[in-house]
C-alpha cells in the first residue's frame, strides 16, 4: 500500500508542503492528499488590499496543484483522531499514516466584549469582503478605528487612509507605536502616519466594543463608525480536541522538524505550530515563519520516508515587510531571532520590495521544490513501523 500523507490546510505553509512533498515522493509509493476549506488559495498578506477594494488575482487551488499528483478535497475539517489515524470532514473520513497539520489561525477576539459582534477582521477573506462592502458604503469624513499596532494593524490603518483620505482614521496600540522596530523604522512610521492624517492613540486599552465606538481602560470613548480588530491571533481548535500535546494556546508542541513530541506520525507548521527558533524564541504567528516550516517538515517528511538525510537548516528571520499603502513601506531588518537592527529601507523602494515578496510568497506555494539551500546531517535515520522505507522521485 501507499503511505498516505494528508495534509490539512490550503495556507502558505500548508499549500507549499504538500506540492513539496508530492514532487519529492513517487506517486505509486506515497499518496499527498490536501484538504481544504475554501476552493481559492488566499493571500492573507493582501487582505487590507482587498477590504478597500482592490482586485486581486484569483488563485484556484485545482489550477495550482493541477499535475502535481496532490489530491486536492474541498472539504471543511471537522475533527482529527490522532490515535485512529484519521480526519472528519464534512466530505466524508480520511485515514492517514502521516499528517501535516497546517490548519493556521483565525482573529482573536480576546475576550473584549462587543469585538466580535461590532468589529470586522482581515485574518481570512470573508471578514476582509465583509470589511470592503462597509468601507464602501462609508460616508466621508467618519471615523475608522483599528485596534492592535502590531503589522496588520499598521497595514491595515495604512492602506485605509491613503485609500479613503476623505475618512478619519485612528490606531490604537497598548504600546509605543512600532515598539519593537529600530529608531529609524520607529520615526518613519510616525512620518507616514502623520502624513497620512492616521491619529495615533499609545498606550490605550480598548475594553469594550461598541456599534459607534470604543471604550477604553482609562474611561475614553473614541467614536467608530467601523472598528477593525487586529488585536492578535487564535490557533483553530481543532487539535486542543485531540491527545496530542498542545500549548495552552492550543498549537502543537513540535521538534526542529515540526514532528509532534507526543505523536511521532504528525507534524505541525506555520501558526498551528509551537516552535522554538534561534535563540530558544517560539517562531512568531507570521508567513515568514510558515514558508520555512513547510519546507522544513516537508523535507524531514520525505527523509523518513525514503530513508535520506534529515534537513538542517535552521529556521531563522532576515527582514520584517511592513507596506504603508500602495507608495510608501518600511523594511526593518532584523537578527536571526527577530530582533531590529539599526538598518531599514523606506519610502517608495520599500514599497516596491514588500511587493516582490508578497508576490514571492504566492508563487513558493504553486513552485514548492525550491526553498531551503539545506545541510545535511551525516546520519541516515532508519524508517519507523509506521513509515515504510519509499522511493525518492
Amino acid at each position: 500500500m501507499s503511505h498516505r500523507i494528508v495534509v490539512l490546510g490550503a495556507g502558505y505553509a500548508g499549500a507549499i508542503a504538500a506540492g513539496r512533498l508530492a514532487r519529492r515522493l513517487r506517486r505509486e509509493d506515497a499518496t499527498v492528499t490536501l484538504v481544504n476549506a475554501e476552493p481559492d488559495f488566499v493571500e492573507r498578506v493582501r487582505n487590507h488590499q482587498l477590504a478597500t477594494g482592490q482586485t486581486l488575482k484569483p488563485r484556484p487551488l485545482a489550477e495550482m496543484f493541477a499535475g502535481t499528483g496532490v489530491d486536492l478535497r474541498i472539504a471543511k475539517v471537522t475533527a482529527v483522531d490522532v490515535d485512529r489515524r484519521t480526519v472528519s470532514t464534512t466530505g466524508g473520513e480520511l485515514g492517514y499514516d502521516t499528517l501535516l497539520y497546517a490548519l493556521g489561525s483565525a482573529w482573536n477576539a480576546r475576550g473584549v466584549p462587543g469585538a466580535a459582534e461590532h468589529a470586522y477582521e482581515i485574518a481570512g477573506r470573508p471578514g476582509a469582503l465583509r470589511l470592503r462592502e462597509r468601507l464602501a458604503r462609508l460616508e466621508p469624513r467618519r471615523p475608522v478605528v483599528v485596534v492592535g499596532g502590531g503589522l496588520t494593524g499598521i497595514e491595515a490603518a495604512t492602506e485605509i487612509a491613503e485609500s479613503r483620505p476623505d475618512l478619519d482614521v485612528s490606531l490604537v496600540t497598548t504600546s509605543d507605536l512600532g515598539d519593537w522596530l529600530s529608531p529609524k523604522g520607529r520615526a518613519h512610521l510616525r512620518r507616514v502616519l502623520r502624513k497620512l492624517r492616521v491619529t495615533a492613540h499609545e498606550h490605550t486599552t480598548v475594553t469594550a466594543v461598541e456599534p459607534d465606538a470604543v471604550r477604553t481602560a482609562d474611561d475614553r470613548t473614541i467614536p467608530a463608525a467601523v472598528t477593525i480588530w487586529t488585536g492578535g491571533f487564535a490557533v483553530h481548535p481543532i487539535a486542543a480536541d485531540t491527545t496530542l500535546e498542545v500549548t495552552e494556546a492550543g498549537q502543537i508542541v513540535v521538534d526542529g522538524y515540526l514532528r509532534s513530541v507526543s505523536h511521532p506520525d504528525v507534524y505541525a507548521i506555520g501558526d498551528a505550530a509551537m516552535a522554538m527558533g534561534p535563540g530558544g524564541k517560539p517562531l512568531r504567528m507570521s508567513c515568514a515563519s510558515g514558508t520555512p516550516s513547510a519546507w522544513q517538515a516537508a523535507d524531514a517528511i520525505a527523509a523518513r520516508l525514503t530513508g535520506g538525510k534529515l534537513p538542517n537548516a535552521p529556521i531563522r528571520y532576515f527582514n520584517q515587510c511592513i507596506s504603508l499603502g500602495r507608495r510608501d513601506g518600511l523594511i526593518q531588518y532584523v537578527t536571526a531571532d527577530d530582533r531590529s537592527k539599526p538598518a531599514v529601507l523606506t519610502g517608495r523602494l520599500a514599497a516596491v520590495y514588500k511587493e516582490l515578496v508578497c508576490r514571492g510568497a504566492a508563487w513558493a506555494v504553486a513552485n514548492p521544490t525550491l526553498g531551503l539551500p539545506t545541510r545535511h546531517r551525516p546520519t541516515t535515520p532508519t524508517p519507523t513501523a509506521t513509515e515504510p522505507k519509499v522511493n525518492a522521485r
